[in-house]
């Protein structure tokens, strides 16, 4: 596993009280999907033979990249989005399995309505999934890897496998991301003319199915569960419970490993290198 000093993910949605505000442009359709296509492939790539040559083609570090749109309803429309996450993933081989270590670095949200989010890198470190071992299979001539969930807690405390409380006065919410405020703040402009925060402690339930790809990458799609409590907010329009449903379409919930030198591993170094790693922000 990296060292470093940071926690994929997958992050979730996080809020929002646009659907307070109506009357204004209409909302943006989805874009088309997938919003990325698969490598080309390499004609000279021998792929792996066995189970054991897959999981040494998969064993590395990789740079991680997925987004996740959700969907609800306002009174201007849906109010779709896309929450798009920075961050390192490690393959090892431990006692003869494969096992996934992740770690988050930054995130971004984007709406097809006129609002802007910000998701603090601080929030976004103090997301810690466990480690998980996945499974690694062959399908259609393919390799695969399939992450089981392993849900994780930000902005409370408690049995990560028990579904998330919903009392925003619950003793076991504490401030992860250190700004004296409860849970993790999120901080939203609506419209151009409103500013607030929300307060949110959530349950991250996630998993990734990819494929390995002769450029040495993995890619697929991610499923997210997740479970999301609104604490409370600076303004009384923004303190409602939002918890958005994932935008089914696999397409447009993609999942990308990009492998990278070992030396690259904090999220300064990381960021820097995000043109050259990733590929652009999906838009509405």
């Amino acid at each position: 596993m990296v060292k470093v000093s940071l926690p994929k993910v997958t992050l979730a949605a996080v809020a929002f009280g646009s659907f307070l505000l109506a009357g204004c442009t209409s909302p943006k359709p989805w874009p088309d999907s997938p919003l990325y296509e698969a490598p080309a492939g390499n004609p000279d790539w021998e792929a792996p033979a066995n189970r054991k040559e897959a999981m040494a083609a998969m064993a590395g570090h990789y740079a991680h990249y997925d987004v996740v749109a959700y969907q609800g309803e306002t009174p201007n429309g849906p109010l779709s989005t896309f929450i798009v996450s920075y961050g390192f993933t490690d393959l090892v081989i431990e006692e003869g399995e494969l096992v996934e270590y992740d770690c988050f670095c930054h995130a971004e949200h984007k709406a097809n309505q006129n609002m802007t989010t910000t998701f603090p890198d601080a929030a976004t470190r103090a997301i810690l999934p466990r480690s998980a071992v996945v499974e690694v299979y062959e399908e259609d001539g393919a390799w695969k890897l399939f992450r089981p969930a392993t849900p994780t807690l930000i902005g409370i405390g408690g049995n990560p496998d028990v579904p998330l409380s919903m009392d925003p006065a619950d003793p076991l919410i504490k401030d992860d991301d250190n700004d004296g405020k409860p849970g993790v703040t999120v901080f939203i402009t609506l419209f151009g003319l409103i500013r607030g925060e929300i307060y949110i402690a959530r349950r991250e339930i996630f998993q990734n199915d990819l494929t390995l790809y002769s450029d040495g990458s993995l890619r697929g799609s991610v499923r997210d569960d997740s479970e999301q409590l609104v604490v409370g907010a600076s303004l009384d329009i923004l303190n409602a419970p939002n918890n958005p449903d994932q935008w089914p379409d696999p397409g447009l919930n993609p999942i990308l490993l990009i492998p990278i030198p070992e030396d690259i591993d904090t999220c300064e170094e990381l960021m820097a290198h995000r043109e050259a790693f990733f590929p652009p922000e999906p838009e509405f």
